[in-house]
């Protein structure tokens, strides 16, 4: 089978170099194998034969049964087009086509008796079918039996080259003519029989012509389980390989550093969630095996403290740390964050951007190099191949989702041993995608924030409430308070009518401009220095107002900024929102976050703006956001090298992902080497896939 399975689709009856070249150039079908797994997108019930009469209650897709009783011509402005009058007991419709009279008046006879299936559509006042599909009435049992019929994704190339729904049909048809009925099982007879899934066989014929609802919705089953039980079988074979093959510096003690920033430095007690997290990070670090762990907390909830206290543990050690932020002002923030705690501990700590001076660098690489420069922070400057640590024994990578995989793997090479990685993110990520992307991974989750801080309450106005809004502002600011507005634009647009940050910084001043009140603005495309200027006035109070774009997304933290202004907010996706919002409510005050917009909101920006209203959950924000949006957006498709389901959906799947999960950890926990004879067939399925992908090599 797998011989067949492997020919090149151009061998298959009716392709040809010519089709199978554009098969694989528009759909990626190179072989028959992957003919056979391209799955339809819907299906058409080929059942049900409508009445003309009844034309007006039918979907667009209609089937109707009768005889053409004439063949015109028709000349009109543009064009001729062939009109054929089609009826039945109860009536007459246009059947109209625009190319092929000749071939069609041929076909195609008066007084027969036809199936015609095809859209509806309306040329004037006239109700009418362009080009339908055609068969005679005798033919149409043997060839339509099955009633719901597959209707494959297609390009315009492919129907300009004359393949079409039916010749789609027809060379899957072909193919399992070809195959025979019988198919190679892939699953353990076990998880079929626990699961009561239907073959393999049966699924891929059912899921291609399914005789009926039932058993198509047993075939997509099967096919699902499947396809999500060898994703997370190779997400679970990696961490197991991971953890029994690549050996992690140990650190055996807690020493002074750690001791003494606990005991003496730390501001504030620990809430459960960070103590259970650095328990578990404590546990990694000393157990000889790499540590690769995911520290999920929503904004606000005491990453940076976790992160700071993991760093000390190598300190401890003798071992150097570092910590990477996708932007300057996140990584300048978390500098000056830590170097106020390091700098009372005796910790010699730098700052390493892309605006750093050349001889700055050279003190900085120096001093990695010799062991004197014990905790280095920095953006993708780290990542260059000439920063070389002495001994780096922990790399923690902030909002890792905005680094690619291969900058990553580059702080694994920092040393011939990896260091231990600790990966954070405040963006909250469905356990869906958590599985899916980082099942590799060992994932905690700080999920209660620090006591003392309060909700922040969030209101919806439309923008001619500004006079209520700016009342708001006078009295918060009069109370002491500071106040973020954002704008999604620097510059007026001239295709996106929405409010941009230069107008809005003029208003503000209009509005305030009689009144003690400072207004700043800091944007992406001011000089670093300039924006780090501004930002200091702000977190000193001499900035009452700072109006900005996204630049303060991430990272900056004004413990006295009680209100959080969004303008255009419909403009922004949920996780940009909940991130701004995350900048406000910093302190022990109430904070306030006020979404703006026009009254014309899409659906989905109502779903959005509701959301926000309703729930300060970064979670519940996340499963919204991704119902919305997919798992592309959501992880940054570009970055994450997102994975790509043939049949299984992320959002709708997510109990048969976790049901899938479980039978993949039960099999590796019974049979680690998978070298049970019963689970030949998962070995070679496994085998298969890397030999694709050229992957995850963990199968002897």
């Amino acid at each position: 089978m797998s011989e067949i399975l492997g020919k090149p689709i151009q061998f298959l009856k009716n392709i040809g170099p010519g089709r199978a070249s554009i098969l694989a150039s528009e759909l990626g079908i190179r072989t028959y194998k992957d003919l056979l797994y391209f799955f339809p997108i819907r299906y058409i019930d080929r059942s049900k034969i409508y009445k003309i009469n009844e034309l007006f209650l039918a979907t667009a897709e209609v089937q109707l049964k009768g005889r053409f009783t004439e063949f015109k011509e028709i000349q009109g402005k543009r064009n001729k087009r062939l009109v054929g009058y089609f009826e039945d007991d109860t009536g007459m419709i246009e059947v109209v086509w625009f190319k092929n009279f000749k071939w069609i008046t041929q076909t195609f006879k008066t007084g027969e008796e036809y199936i015609l299936f095809g859209r509806l559509s309306k040329f004037g006042h006239q109700v009418n079918l362009v080009h339908p599909e055609i068969d005679k009435a005798e033919d149409f049992q043997k060839k339509h039996a099955l009633g719901l019929m597959p209707v494959y994704s297609s390009t315009e190339k492919l129907l300009k080259k004359g393949i079409t729904k039916r010749v789609m049909q027809n060379f899957v048809r072909e193919l399992f003519k070809q195959t025979g009925p019988h198919f190679e099982e892939t699953l353990p007879e076990s998880v079929i029989t626990r699961h009561h899934l239907v073959s393999k066989s049966q699924a891929l014929h059912h899921i291609h012509f399914p005789p009926g609802l039932n058993e198509l919705a047993k075939a997509q089953y099967r096919l699902k389980f499947e396809e999500l039980f060898y994703l997370q079988l190779q997400l679970l074979l990696k961490q197991v390989h991971r953890k029994r093959n690549i050996k992690g510096f140990v650190f055996e003690q807690i020493g002074n550093y750690f001791n003494r920033f606990y005991k003496e430095i730390l501001p504030f007690d620990l809430t459960g969630a960070q103590k259970r997290v650095i328990r578990e990070i404590r546990k990694d670090v000393k157990s000889g095996r790499q540590m690769n762990r995911l520290l999920q907390g929503d904004v606000g909830s005491g990453k940076t403290v976790v992160a700071m206290m993991s760093m000390l543990m190598a300190l401890d050690n003798d071992y150097q740390a570092a910590m990477l932020a996708p932007t300057e002002i996140l990584a300048t923030q978390h500098y000056h964050t830590i170097k106020k705690w390091s700098d009372q501990l005796g910790i010699n700590t730098a700052l390493l951007t892309g605006s750093t001076p050349a001889s700055r660098r050279k003190i900085i690489h120096e001093e990695l190099g010799n062991g004197t420069l014990q905790i280095l922070v920095g953006t993708h400057a780290i990542l260059e191949e000439k920063v070389k640590f002495k001994n780096l024994g922990l790399a923690v990578i902030d909002e890792q989702h905005r680094f690619g995989v291969a900058q990553r793997a580059k702080m694994w090479r920092k040393n011939i041993t990896p260091p231990h990685i600790l990966i954070m993110t405040a963006t909250p990520i469905p356990r869906t995608l958590a599985l899916t992307h980082y099942g590799d991974l060992d994932i905690s989750v700080i999920d209660e924030l620090p006591p003392g801080r309060k909700p922040v309450h969030t209101f919806h106005i439309y923008d001619h409430e500004r006079k209520k809004l700016y009342d708001f502002l006078r009295k918060e600011i009069a109370a002491g308070r500071q106040a973020y507005v954002v704008f999604p634009l620097i510059e007026e647009s001239e295709v996106l009518d929405y409010e941009n940050l230069e107008n809005g910084f003029k208003r503000l001043q209009a509005a305030f401009a009689d009144e003690h009140i400072n207004i700043g603005m800091v944007h992406g495309r001011m000089k670093p220095q300039e924006k780090e200027e501004t930002m200091n006035r702000f977190k000193n109070g001499e900035i009452d107002i700072l109006v900005s774009t996204t630049v303060i997304e991430v990272g900056v933290d004004v413990p006295n900024a009680s209100v959080m202004v969004i303008e255009s907010a419909q403009r922004f996706g949920l996780s940009q929102l909940h991130q701004l919002r995350g900048r406000v409510g910093r302190g022990a005050k109430q904070s306030y976050c006020i979404l703006v917009t026009d009254r014309k909101l899409s659906d989905e920006a109502k779903i959005r703006i509701r959301t926000m209203t309703e729930t300060n959950d970064g979670f519940k924000i996340a499963e919204t956001d991704l119902k919305l949006r997919g798992p592309g957006n959501i992880m940054g498709t570009q970055q994450s090298g997102i994975i790509k389901l043939k049949i299984a959906d992320f959002v709708k799947d997510t109990h048969l992902m976790l049901t899938a999960r479980k039978e993949a950890a039960l099999l590796l926990q019974n049979d680690p080497q998978l070298g049970h004879p019963a689970h030949s067939m998962v070995r070679k399925v496994l085998k298969d896939i890397y030999k694709k992908t050229g992957f995850w090599n963990y199968i002897g």
